[in-house]
């Protein structure tokens, strides 16, 4: 049986981005465990949603959350994307919006 989890793709992404803003992209894909282009269209999804913003610094991008952004399914859109990362990195990370 194939292991399954609560969060998606999309969500580990985002949280592994809210934890280090200046993360590479290959390091995400590698923590999430998929391809660096499939971590780029995700990427591309969470800026287009407004759940992200990018900034060039130098070589690197710096990442940022917008934390007041409602969860997308109708079951849980009351919510914000900032309490669900709270939720999940419950030592109250600094980096977390």
């Amino acid at each position: 049986m194939k292991a399954w989890t609560f969060l998606t793709n999309h969500g580990h992404t985002l949280l592994y981005i809210a934890l280090d803003p200046t993360v590479r992209l290959k390091d995400v894909a590698n923590a999430v465990g998929i391809t660096e282009r499939a971590t780029q269209r995700i990427v591309s999804d969470l800026i287009k949603g407004g759940y992200l913003s990018v900034v060039k610094e130098g070589r690197r991008n710096r990442y940022r959350v917008n934390p007041a952004r409602h969860l997308r399914h109708p079951v849980e859109k009351r919510n914000q994307i900032g309490q669900l990362l709270k939720l999940i990195d419950g030592r109250q990370n600094k980096n977390l919006p």
